[in-house]
């Protein structure tokens, strides 16, 4: 399986099933079109008929048809899907091992923000902040279920976790304190929208976090609509001057700017730049997570918007690292010459047995999306996984468990999307967002446009 496609002056041709991609000339764009359709001698007359008037011989076409059958035979365009059978069988051999916890520290929030996916931290439920006997028994539970995993991952979520930073503190601390003995390393990071960020809290995160991230929408109007307080206060100024005093004692480096998009803004280029000229270049935007018919849910109407957005993007990425300005783009973070193993390619996420959420009285969800959905609790820290039948459906929740996903050429790159999105829009863990499809396939486009381009010189 193939997908041509022309973006930023290239023809581009990826070979689905190995990741190989080739940038090749018109002549050989068309003809491997043709390829699977057509025997040698038809496919040749055809398109030497097509450009026989630019000075293409036949005899030029007939060669680069050879060109073509020779990367069949090396094994890096037409290859077969021979990944399936190894799906149920990758996963099994992981099975009951944890590698990372969302620790829901807070249930609460000191902004008000109307998009918010988790009700303004409460997550459908009560508003609460975890003790530190509760976090404990989750980094005890992480220990005892990570099996011979060294790296450990702990992401401090809310609501706003720094509302309870002196048990986050304490948990880490705790951490440090067993990994040693327990042939562990805790790796931490931090998810917080910025308003309670002091000298404390920048010392903390560049001593302790690998990463941070940091909740900004880009412009001022269009953060200041949503990302408001309680008594309806924008907080843009308040949490940018306190942003660039975090990014810059740590750098510049591992950290992530998050920002959303929403049908009030599908211009986010404009917000990208904003991030970009207040200094910020490790940069994330995302589209908004709400119900059908919310007023600022993503329409139809916005998608064309969006994508020329998102090509928009990946030409400034190209024109900002030829002028020696580089910016990094969460979602353009590709390695063509590697990339994710097979084993992430094909059996997703891990959200419900690789990576689970931990809420502040101990409970365990599949991620933090689900949280709060009592159908999907899975357990707790104290008495590990019960639900089992729930369990097994994320388990078997792989790239292959779509039947939509089947014919679709990105299928490997996004590994079969996200549970949550696709729950909250089909009523089925195993069903598929569509509209997120359409804007992930146009992701990788461009994403994979700008580092060809990026492996090809970034020659004008």
């Amino acid at each position: 399986m193939i997908h041509r496609y022309k973006l930023g002056g290239m023809n581009i041709v990826l070979d689905v099933n190995t990741g190989a991609v080739h940038a090749v000339d018109d002549v050989a764009y068309d003809l491997i079109g043709l390829y699977e359709e057509r025997g040698r001698d038809d496919a040749v007359d055809a398109i030497y008929e097509k450009y026989k008037d630019d000075g293409v011989t036949r005899d030029d076409v007939a060669e680069c048809y050879d060109e073509v059958t020779s990367l069949k035979d090396s094994g890096s365009l037409f290859t077969p899907d021979t990944f399936e059978p190894m799906a149920g069988e990758l996963k099994a051999r992981t099975s009951g091992v944890v590698k990372a916890l969302c620790l829901h520290v807070a249930h609460t929030c000191n902004l008000n923000c109307e998009y918010c996916f988790a009700s303004q931290g409460k997550f459908h439920g009560e508003r609460a902040l975890m003790s530190f006997e509760t976090g404990k028994a989750a980094l005890d539970f992480l220990v005892a279920n990570s099996g011979t995993r060294r790296n450990l991952e702990v992401d401090f979520f809310g609501g706003e976790p720094l509302m309870n930073f002196d048990v986050v503190k304490r948990l880490v601390e705790y951490a440090r304190s067993i990994e040693k003995e327990a042939g562990k390393n805790f790796r931490f990071t931090l998810t917080t929208n910025g308003v309670l960020i002091d000298d404390d809290v920048i010392d903390f995160a560049n001593r302790e976090c690998s990463n941070v991230v940091l909740s900004l929408d880009g412009r001022r109007e269009v953060h200041d609509r949503f990302r408001v307080d309680y008594a309806g206060n924008g907080s843009f100024d308040k949490i940018v001057p306190k942003f660039q005093r975090l990014v810059e004692a740590r750098g510049g480096r591992n950290y992530y700017m998050r920002g959303t998009f929403t049908h009030l803004n599908p211009d986010f280029l404009k917000d990208i730049e904003t991030m970009l000229d207040l200094g910020f270049n490790e940069l994330s935007m995302e589209p908004v997570v709400c119900a059908e018919g919310d007023p600022y849910a993503l329409t139809a109407d916005d998608m064309p918007i969006i994508f020329e957005q998102y090509e928009k993007l990946a030409e400034l990425m190209i024109k900002r690292r030829r002028e020696g300005r580089p910016f990094t783009f969460y979602h353009y973070m590709i390695d063509l010459s590697g990339g994710p193993c097979i084993y992430k390619r094909i059996s997703g996420c891990g959200s419900g047995t690789e990576y689970m959420a931990v809420t502040p009285w101990g409970d365990l969800y599949p991620c933090h999306q689900f949280v709060g959905e009592e159908k999907f609790r899975l357990g707790d820290v104290w008495h590990g996984v019960t639900n089992k039948e729930i369990q097994g459906d994320f388990a078997s929740c792989n790239v292959y468990a779509r039947e939509e996903c089947r014919d679709c050429w990105a299928r490997l790159y996004c590994s079969g999307g996200c549970a949550a999105n696709a729950y909250h829009a089909t009523g089925s863990v195993k069903g598929v967002y569509k509209y997120g499809c359409e804007l992930f396939r146009k992701r990788m486009e461009c994403a994979i446009m700008a580092e060809v381009s990026r492996k090809f010189g970034d020659e004008p």
